[in-house]
């Protein structure tokens, strides 16, 4: 037994301005969208393509859920006065595997698309 729990959820608000850097973590992580405007979704799991899913109300032909898969680079943010959205990450999240692109400078040269195409979250 690793002591990992199989599994986290978090909610939380993003307001107009806020940003979630550009992070990866060790575990597949699962957006969920609730309520409020759009997110855009920003995903990485090579270092020349950047991908962008839009999360949001079904009715206006956005996604309701998206997964990140383990290691990808993410990104997100609101495109509206705010966002409330959740992540369910499976296995549990542990800061342990948690990986802050602007505090990895080996990252940042292995990834360099990612600061230069959204410099605003790094």
């Amino acid at each position: 037994d690793s002591g990992r729990l199989c599994g986290t959820a978090i909610i939380f608000l993003l307001p107009a301005g806020a940003v979630s850097r550009w992070h990866r973590v060790d575990a597949d992580e699962l957006w969920h969208f609730y309520e409020g405007a759009p997110l855009e979704l920003l995903l990485a799991e090579q270092p020349d393509a950047v991908r962008c899913a839009r999360l949001g109300p079904v009715a206006i032909g956005q996604l309701p859920q998206r997964l990140v898969p383990a290691h990808a680079w993410q990104a997100a943010r609101s495109r509206g006065a705010f966002t409330l959205v959740g992540c369910t990450v499976t296995p549990g999240f542990d800061f342990a595997g948690f990986q802050l692109l602007s505090e990895d400078s080996q990252a940042q040269r292995d990834w360099p698309m990612l600061a230069q195409l959204h410099p605003e979250l790094v």
